[in-house]
């Protein structure tokens, strides 16, 4: 049996002075709270082999979509999530054209490259219409290399094809986009190959038409307190042997008793009935972005749960979650905001509200 370069990494270290039997790969004794990582639960991310820590640490917030936060803090926090346990980062340039990845950089400077696991991402880029996506070769090709330079590092664990459902076509991914970050895994930038996006169907279509392999999908605010879309499609991934990241259990801060940025796309009516619910959470000093968080944990299927974290409380706050789950007055609360308010979202989900947006602006 041949194995390939990673595989023979993986085994190396699990040779290495300081590995622990049931600790994941990524424990680096001296530099890991080793109460942390015990506590911590891991799963294998699909065909990739990865073993990725229950939480995850989502770069979307590390950018300027989700408001100002203090860079010292945030590196801090990372560096502390890391240290609890948590060793999967993802990150992307669309997250602050290339600032989320300048920060993440930054915080893992000094750190082993053992300790953790990271993605990136290709294929959106900036804030106007007319450079927002770009899935050649070509720009893909550029985009990994400037990536690896932000983030101080020779190769990511997985490249993601970010967004595909915004692509002029899906053959323009099947074709170009995940042929090239082949290559670019050949070359050794990367080591597994991953795709994004906001319809469920889309990663399920391009899985089944791609003869390139992929390992795992990162599927965002599909499995919330408002929308289980990502339930249907989980069976097809396990069959396939996918790994499922679900990101944006706070469904990109509607979930949250803060609120959503201006620009969120969900419908008005959603966010009248979630404003609703973080009323009632803030009057029972309850945060409603731990229920949500605390929810979407519940799943046995999915591989991890990407969260965005801008400092230190936030990342307290789930641990707290992951390790202790939530106490009476919590579920109480969550029962109640689900009975009053959540269950009466009619519109649950902005499928192609964004895609049509763009085109339109394309077109003009």
């Amino acid at each position: 049996m041949h194995r390939s370069r990673w595989e023979f990494v993986s085994v190396y270290y699990t040779r290495m002075p300081g590995y622990r039997k049931g600790l994941p790969p990524t424990y680096v004794e001296g530099f890991h709270d080793l109460e942390s990582v015990k506590s911590m639960e891991y799963k294998t991310l699909g065909k990739t082999g990865l073993q990725i820590s229950k939480l995850s640490i989502g770069g979307g917030t590390l950018g300027c979509h989700y408001g100002s936060f203090d860079e010292e803090e945030a590196i801090q926090t990372i560096r502390n999530a890391i240290k609890k346990g948590i060793n999967y980062i993802d990150t992307g340039y669309w997250y602050g054209q290339g600032k989320s990845e300048t920060i993440i950089g930054k915080a893992l400077k000094g750190i082993p490259r053992q300790a953790y696991y990271i993605a990136t991402k290709v294929g959106r880029y900036e804030l106007d219409y007319e450079h927002m996506f770009d899935f050649t070769a070509e720009r893909a090709r550029k985009s990994l290399k400037e990536s690896l330079e932000r983030l101080q590092l020779d190769y990511v664990d997985v490249i993601q094809v970010h967004d595909i459902e915004f692509a002029p076509s899906l053959d323009i991914i099947i074709t170009q986009t995940l042929p090239e970050l082949s290559r670019q895994v050949a070359e050794g930038r990367a080591k597994y190959i991953g795709i994004t996006g906001y319809p469920v169907s889309v990663l399920k279509e391009c899985i089944e038409r791609s003869n390139v392999k992929i390992g795992c999908v990162l599927s965002y605010a599909r499995y919330t307190l408002i929308d289980d879309a990502l339930t249907k499609f989980i069976p097809f991934f396990k069959e396939h042997n996918i790994g499922i990241i679900n990101a944006a259990a706070p469904c990109m801060g509607l979930l949250t008793s803060r609120g959503p940025p201006d620009w969120h796309p969900a419908t008005n009516e959603a966010k009248t009935q979630c404003k609703k619910a973080g009323e009632c959470c803030k009057e029972n000093n309850v945060e409603l972005a731990k229920l949500a968080l605390w929810h979407s944990l519940q799943s046995s299927d999915i591989t991890t749960h990407l969260v965005g974290m801008q400092n230190l409380r936030e990342l307290d706050i789930n641990m707290d979650v992951v390790l202790h789950g939530i106490n009476e007055t919590e579920k109480r609360v969550l029962d109640e905001v689900v009975k009053k308010y959540l269950s009466k979202v009619s519109t649950k989900d902005w499928e192609g509200v964004e895609p049509t947006r763009y085109w339109n602006a394309m077109k003009k």
